[in-house]
């Protein structure tokens, strides 16, 4: 892919916080991403992150078929600070400054860390937030739609319409986490959980919870990574007892060439920039087209489409997922760019 278009960091003139916005391509329209908020050991992680998560907005938005382009936003906190209700807003208003200088070149809605809430923040130095709380005539939040993409992404890889007598494993048992977990539980499938979080083992009682170290690797039918990226790795795939791995989980792959090694051991991963769109194409579908509920969530299921296409020509040219989508996501650019 293309690199970055603009990379912008600023301290925050209210909260002294580092908040940055990385647009990596604005080739299909006005670029869109998450705001992050979390705790970098330094700005050379943050910028990584942002970087590397800008760009896989644009191959979301782009396998997607959005006129969007893709970008990310991150506010970059020092490890072990905890922001106080008033230094939160500070730094919500620091950021949606910042947003604002792109004049609408990049709207921003939640991400790991920020929700409807922060995006209303956001809203009274900027318009160019989506997401805000359904009571102020927003979306609220995206997680059960993109659970809903990742169902259909599931229905698309594992070749049938139920999940009932399959075992799950859900590693994360965040706000999409826990949707899917309701879903699939609803479907009959044996649903197992883990979050670094132990307070959430309350919140899923009734699921099997197991330690987070233990989950991507057990034996299941289908693993869901729903937590941060990064988590398959060489040694994570040569240890997993699973045919499938589909989630929402940004980013997965240590590296590209592990897509290759899943291959080589049988395992099906369903690229988690196809798997995970079902927020952002709802979120766009409503706020930026007026589509109502039924006809957004038509386009979220049409997830499932996209992935069978993108399987059917894996097997057709011998080669990954990953590959194909990357493909599609170069014509789609390419296209745009005449």
């Amino acid at each position: 892919m293309t690199a970055h278009e603009h990379l912008i960091a600023r301290r925050g003139r209210r909260s002294g916080v580092t908040t940055m916005v990385a647009v990596h391509s604005s080739a299909l329209g006005p670029a869109v991403g998450g705001c992050r908020l979390k705790a970098y050991p330094g700005l050379t992680a943050a910028v990584d992150d942002v970087l590397r998560l800008s760009a896989a907005m644009t191959a979301k938005c782009a396998v997607a078929g959005l006129a969007f382009g893709g970008a990310k936003s991150v506010i970059a906190l020092e490890p072990g600070r905890v922001l106080s209700p008033a230094e939160r807003r500070d730094v919500l208003l620091d950021h949606g400054d910042l947003i604002a200088s792109f004049d609408g070149a990049y709207l921003a809605g939640p991400d790991v860390g920020t929700g409807p809430a922060d995006m209303l923040v956001l809203r009274e130095v900027t318009p160019h937030a989506y997401c805000t709380p359904e009571v102020a005539g927003g979306t609220g939040s995206s997680s059960g739609p993109t659970a809903a993409g990742v169902l259909a992404a599931l229905r698309a890889a594992s070749g049938t319409r139920s999940m009932a007598g399959r075992r799950v494993v859900i590693s994360g048992y965040g706000s999409v986490g826990a949707h899917l977990a309701a879903s699939l539980h609803a479907e009959g499938a044996s649903v197992v959980v883990s979050d670094i979080d132990p307070a959430k083992r309350a919140e899923a009682r009734d699921f099997e919870w197991v330690p987070p170290e233990k989950a991507l690797t057990m034996p299941a039918d289908v693993v869901i990574p729903a937590a941060v990226g990064g988590v398959l790795t060489p040694e994570t795939v040569a240890r997993l007892e699973t045919p499938l791995v589909v989630g929402p989980a940004n980013n997965q792959l240590s590296e590209d060439a592990v897509a290759d090694a899943l291959a080589a051991r049988g395992v099906l991963w369903v690229p988690d920039y196809v798997a995970s769109a079902g927020g952002i194409v709802y979120t766009l579908s409503r706020e930026a087209e007026g589509l109502d509920h039924t006809a957004a969530l038509a386009r979220v299921e049409a997830i499932e489409n996209t992935v069978t296409d993108l399987l059917t020509a894996a097997r057709s040219h011998s080669t990954t997922p990953l590959q194909e989508a990357a493909a599609l996501v170069e014509r789609r650019l390419a296209a745009a760019a005449g």
